[in-house]
C-alpha cells in the first residue's frame, strides 16, 4: 500500500494503529541462532503436556499454530524444532520495540510483548499522515531490530487489530506468501469483514464463547446485528453482550490507555508429572518463589498481593491470594506465604500446575517493612506465615543484594544458595515463565 494512493486516509479518519510482530517467539529465537532459518521452528513444551507458544511461518506450511498440543505438532511436522523459550530475551527485544513505537508517540498501549495500540492524532501538528507512521515503524522494526510485523492503521481498535492480521504473511499451498505489512480499513473494507467475518475473528471471542454463539446460530458478525442484546447476556453475559453489540455495528468505544503500567508478573509450571500433596508441592514453592523474586527485584519493586495458583489433573483450577501489610522482594517471604495459600487448598487430586503471580506493586525505596502488625488471618497458619514472611524480608535483606550484585555481574550460575547445587554444578532458574507451554522430555528437577 502506498502513500501516495488518493484514498490514504487522514489522522482523523484513521488515528488507531495497532503493531503485531511478527511470529515473535519464534522469530528471536532465530535471530539468535541463524541456522534455524527457513526451519520449522516452534517455542513451547515439548513435553505430553506441552503446547505451542509461537511457530515460525515454515512450521505453519505443515497446520503448527498457537496453543496447539505439542504432540499434535510433531505429529503434523516430523522435523519440527521445538525449543522451550527465553522469556528474558523476548522482554530485552519487547522492550526495544516499545522504545521505537515510544519515538513514534508516547501514546501508545503495550498488550502483550510483541503487541501495542498507538493513537496517533496527537502528530497532526507535525504534519504526519498514518501510513507514514506505519511504515516508518516497520521500517525501523526491520532495520535495527531484523523483526518483521503486521500493521492495522482504521479508525478504532476492533478494525485495527483485525487489520494487523490481515497485513502480515499468509500461508497457501506455494508456501508462505508477503504480507501487505500495512492494511488500512476504509469504509468499504469496513463493511466487507462485518458481512463475511466469522465471530471467532472478533477480539475477545475465544472457544467457549464462539461456541455458544454457534449453538444460537450466531456463527458470523452479520448474525449479532439482528439480536436484542439482553437475549445475547443471558447467555454471554452483560459484558460480553454489550461487546458483541457494538462490534456488530462495527463500534469500539475503547480507548488507546497510553503506558500501562505493570500489574502482575508471576511463574506459572505444567508438571511433567503431576504432584501429590503439599509435601510434594515444596520443593516447587521453592523454587517458583525464588524465580518470582529476582524478577520483581530486577525491577527495583517490591509486592504487597502473593497468589497462588493450583491446577488439577481434572484441569479444575483453586487460586488463593493474600494482601500483606508490607512489600515483599525475598524468596523465603514469598515461599512462607504460598505455602499456607496452598494448605488452605484441599488437596486431594494431584496437581498438575503450580502457577506464583505478584501484584500490588510499589518501589522498593518506598517500601517499610512493619516490626509488628495484626492481621485478620484466617487460620492461625497463615498469621504464623506472615511473620515468617516479615522476618525473611527483613533479615535477608542483605544476602539478596550481594547475591544479585554478583549474578548480575558474572551470570546467574556464578553463585547460588545450597538448593541449588547439582552434580554438574549451580543450576539457577532465573526465568520467569522458564515452562509456561508445559514441560520439556526431560525429567524435572
Amino acid at each position: 500500500m502506498s502513500n501516495s494512493t488518493p484514498e490514504a486516509p487522514t489522522l482523523a479518519q484513521a488515528p488507531i494503529l495497532h503493531v503485531d510482530l511478527d511470529a515473535f517467539f519464534a522469530s528471536v529465537e532465530i535471530l539468535d541462532d541463524p541456522s534455524l532459518r527457513g526451519k520449522p521452528v516452534c517455542v513451547g513444551g515439548s513435553g505430553q503436556r506441552g503446547v505451542v507458544a509461537s511457530a515460525s511461518y515454515e512450521a505453519r506450511r505443515f497446520g503448527v499454530y498457537s496453543a496447539m498440543p505439542s504432540v499434535i505438532a510433531r505429529r503434523l511436522c516430523p522435523s519440527l524444532i521445538m525449543l522451550p523459550g527465553r522469556f528474558d530475551r523476548y522482554e530485552a527485544y519487547s522492550q526495544k520495540f516499545h522504545d521505537i513505537v515510544n519515538d513514534v508517540t508516547p501514546h501508545f498501549e503495550p498488550i502483550s510483548l510483541d503487541e501495542v495500540f498507538l493513537d496517533i492524532r496527537g502528530l497532526s501538528a507535525l504534519g504526519r499522515t498514518p501510513l507514514d507512521v506505519a511504515h516508518e515503524i516497520r521500517s525501523r522494526l526491520s532495520n535495527e531490530l531484523f523483526l518483521e510485523c503486521g500493521i492495522g492503521v482504521a479508525r478504532n481498535k476492533l478494525f485495527a487489530k483485525l487489520a494487523s492480521k490481515e497485513a502480515k504473511p499468509h500461508i497457501d499451498a506455494r508456501g508462505v506468501r508477503p504480507g501487505r505489512g500495512v492494511v488500512w480499513v476504509d469504509a468499504n473494507l469496513e463493511a466487507s469483514w462485518l458481512a463475511s467475518l466469522p465471530v471467532r475473528a472478533l477480539w475477545g471471542v475465544g472457544p467457549a464463547t464462539a461456541k455458544k454463539l454457534q449453538q444460537l446460530g450466531l456463527g458470523f458478525v452479520r448474525d449479532l446485528a439482528g439480536v436484542d442484546e439482553a437475549t445475547l447476556a443471558h447467555h454471554v453475559g452483560p459484558a460480553m453482550a454489550a461487546m458483541l453489540a457494538s462490534y456488530a455495528t462495527g463500534e469500539d468505544p475503547r480507548e488507546v490507555v497510553a503506558q500501562r503500567e505493570m500489574k502482575s508478573l508471576g511463574h506459572d509450571q505444567t508438571f511433567a508429572t503431576s504432584v501429590t500433596g503439599l509435601e510434594g508441592l515444596l520443593p516447587h514453592i521453592a523454587h517458583h518463589a525464588d524465580v518470582v523474586a529476582r524478577a520483581v527485584r530486577a525491577r527495583g519493586q517490591v509486592a504487597r498481593t502473593i497468589t497462588a495458583v493450583v491446577r488439577f489433573d481434572d484441569l479444575s483450577m483453586v487460586q488463593r491470594s493474600q494482601t500483606l501489610p508490607f512489600g515483599v522482594d525475598d524468596d523465603a517471604a514469598i515461599a512462607a506465604i504460598v505455602t499456607a495459600l496452598v494448605d488452605s487448598v484441599p488437596l486431594i487430586l494431584p496437581v498438575r500446575l503450580l502457577g506464583i503471580h505478584l501484584s500490588s506493586f510499589l518501589t522498593r525505596d518506598r517500601n517499610e517493612v512493619q516490626l509488628s502488625f495484626d492481621v485478620a488471618a484466617s487460620t492461625t497458619t497463615r498469621s504464623e506465615a506472615l511473620e515468617r514472611s516479615r522476618g525473611s524480608q527483613v533479615t535477608n535483606e542483605a544476602l539478596r543484594d550481594t547475591l544479585d550484585a554478583i549474578r548480575q555481574r558474572y551470570g546467574d550460575t556464578s553463585v547460588g544458595l545450597a538448593r541449588d547445587v547439582r552434580r554438574d554444578g549451580i543450576a539457577v532458574d532465573s526465568q520467569r515463565g522458564s515452562t509456561p507451554f508445559g514441560p520439556e522430555e526431560t525429567s524435572e528437577r
